[in-house]
């Protein structure tokens, strides 16, 4: 049965919203399974770190911030936009190389707008970088035949144990790939898990040491993975999450309808039933339902 999110306003269900999770143990023994975890699901920006993997197989060079950049889904802010520009700048390349949409960024008081805006850009950056180190073509790095593309799905399928089930366009016109959460949540527990010197354990690190490169300085997924130090979380667009704490306890949750209102209250849920929990988890997990500019309500995971 999958989880009920209820949007109460003044004392009444006004709205409801139905989610899938799966968490499993630092062993990797399930403890929450809600809804068809088993089928495929498009994880969208939460396959950002197993991208950023096969692009460091494939002989990327990126560390600490530039690296958490690699496998972000930013805000625009001016670091990230001068991030990305770094990942080019080192590669000898140009921003207009860049394949992903112009864009504005998240705050909506910047008015300036350019690829290197567009969240994905640290992504597209790397992927540029990588094709560089190995003389691929750069015009068509998005193509799903290209051999970074098939170097990304290959990792894809070895860290989740299965065959991609479908593959498509991502919003930012990079392909994506259909796996079921079980695999997702296989695949990022095998970050932290890995040996030090891993790259797997390199994109661990430098997501957990510089989670603003990941999403935004006050975005929520920020603020948990400040709040429970050791814990790394990816989003994806159509309110998909996915996380890994440093002791191998994970997790993914998907609102069914693609509505991002729930998604951070669910994942606090699913954090919850590892023991994962802060204060700040407080706020995150029953957002407040406004009236009139003051709280008349709240969301409720059921």
């Amino acid at each position: 049965m999958s989880l009920v999110v209820e949007v109460v306003r003044s004392g009444f269900v006004e709205s409801t919203d139905q989610a899938r999770m799966f968490t499993v143990d630092a062993e990797g023994r399930p403890i929450e399974t809600r809804g068809a975890v088993h089928v495929p699901a498009s994880p969208r920006s939460s396959m950002k770190p197993l991208q950023a993997l096969g692009m460091l197989r494939a002989g990327l060079r990126l560390e600490g911030e530039l690296l958490a950049l690699a496998c972000a889904s930013h805000s625009g802010e001016q670091f990230h936009v001068e991030g990305a520009r770094k990942i080019l700048a080192g590669a000898g390349l140009p921003e207009d190389a860049l394949l992903c949409p112009e864009d504005y960024p998240y705050d909506r008081a910047v008015t300036e707008r350019g690829r290197a805006y567009m969240n994905c850009s640290g992504k597209h950056a790397a992927m540029l970088a990588t094709c560089a180190l190995n003389d691929w073509p750069l015009d068509t790095y998005t193509a799903p035949t290209h051999p970074l593309q098939r170097a990304i799905r290959e990792t894809v399928e070895e860290m989740t144990g299965e065959r991609v089930a479908a593959s498509g366009v991502d919003g930012c016109g990079a392909p994506l790939f259909f796996v079921s959460m079980l695999g997702v949540t296989k695949a990022f527990r095998a970050f932290p898990r890995s040996s030090p010197d891993s790259y797997e354990r390199k994109i661990f690190d430098a997501m957990t040491a510089h989670p603003e490169w990941t999403s935004g300085t006050d975005r929520p997924e920020a603020r948990l993975m400040r709040a429970l130090p050791g814990l790394m979380l990816k989003s994806g667009a159509e309110a998909f999450d996915a996380f890994v704490f440093e002791d191998g306890r994970a997790g993914t949750v998907k609102i069914e309808d693609g509505g991002a209102r729930a998604r951070i209250a669910v994942t606090v849920a699913a954090l919850r039933s590892l023991g994962l929990d802060a204060p700040e988890l407080a706020e995150l997990g029953t957002p407040q339902v406004l009236g009139g500019g003051r709280p008349v309500g709240e969301l409720r995971v059921r």
